[in-house]
Order: C-alpha cells, then structure tokens, then sequence
C-alpha cells in the first residue's frame, strides 16, 4: 500500500528505469548527457533546442475493476476503507533538438534510435518494482510491483492530444499504461466486536413427527 506520492514515486521510477539502462547503450546517449537527458514532462514544455527523452502523464482515471474492494482491518475494532485504485497513462517522445537544421535526416533517425532503446527497455522490464517510504522517513518499508504495458491509441485520439501541445509538431511517440497504482484512504471506521452470540434452543431441537 502507499499514500499520496504513489503516483510521483511511478514516474520517478520509469525514469530511473530508462536512464540506468541506456547507459548501457551509449550511442543512443548525447553526448555528456546525464539523468536531465530523461525528463518528466509535456511536450509543450520542451524547447527547440533540448535533446531528450520526454514522459508525459496525459491521464490518471480510476480503475473500475479494483473499485469495490473490502474494507482493510486495521485493529480489532477499527478498518480502513479501500484504497483509490488507479491506471497511470504515459506519452513517451524523443526529441533530438534543432541546432543541426541542416541535417533533419540525421537528427530524426537520433530520434527513432532513443525511442526505440526506450521501448525495448519497457518492453524487457515490464514489472516496475515500487519502494515507498512512510511519511516519517523510514526507507523502502513497503514494495509493490505494477506492470507497465504498450497502450496503442488511435491517431485520431493521439492527434487530439498533440493539438493540446500549441506550436509543437507532431512527434512519433508510444503510450503506456501503468497499473494498479493504489492510494491509501486515510479514512477509519469504527467496528463493534462481537461479545455474545444468542441462539432460539427451541429452533434447534429436531420437531417430533406426532402419531
């Protein structure tokens, strides 16, 4: 379980994921990059000259599914009522900068190559281990794993979301789906133990057939 930072702890998570394994690949890197090469961010918000990696969250809904869970029993007489259970969607684009304008074709293919080592990346580690830490500042006392997952969308959809990005153009670009991210309640319920237990004798007894 984990509190409010679960869905900042996700994002900081597929960043480290992707920095730590692209090193392993040093050509996909800018030269000099360091972990600001990977960037938590709109699209919108990347200027013209920046050569990154970019993960956009364009959507957080509640998973359906998981809405109905039973209440949590923190004592024997008090219970938590269930956790807010999310999906966490991500667009992920690569962008090689525009200093070079003479030479487009080359910056492009710099592109594709990033997106593509990013995705294979993603696709290879498709559960992301999740530590979270108590408010009081006790490390890693609570480990989760989500599953993150490829979400194709349809271009109709992703040109809806690109024309919320005014004066960028068209990046290509994978979506993904993180879930389930779960967000404790901080909201208790009294429960009443159970001291006696009446029972009718007379509805026990087996009734005698008369005659």
């Amino acid at each position: 379980m984990s509190n409010y930072t679960a869905i900042e702890e996700v994002g900081m998570t597929i960043k480290n994921l992707l920095w730590d394994k692209m090193q392993e690949t040093r050509n996909v890197l800018p030269p000099n990059s360091t972990e600001d090469f990977i960037v938590l961010a709109s699209p919108a918000d990347i200027e013209d000259d920046d050569s990154v990696l970019c993960l956009f969250l364009y959507q957080v809904i509640e998973n359906i599914h998981m809405k109905n869970q039973e209440m949590q029993r923190i004592t024997s007489n008090k219970s938590r009522y269930p956790p807010l259970t999310l999906e966490l969607y991500y667009m992920l684009t690569s962008h090689a900068g525009t200093k070079n304008r003479q030479n487009r074709t080359e910056l492009t293919g710099q592109e594709h190559m990033r997106l593509g080592r990013a995705m294979q990346i993603l696709n290879d580690n498709p559960i992301l281990p999740i530590e979270h830490s108590l408010p009081t500042g006790d490390e890693a006392d609570i480990r989760e794993e989500l599953r993150i997952t490829l979400h194709p969308i349809s271009l109709d959809d992703m040109t809806k979301i690109w024309t919320t990005f005014q004066g960028r153009s068209y990046r290509p670009c994978a979506c993904y789906l993180v879930s389930p991210v779960k967000i404790d309640s901080q909201r208790d319920k009294d429960v009443k133990r159970v001291v006696r237990k009446e029972t009718d004798s007379d509805q026990m007894m087996p009734k005698r057939e008369e005659g």
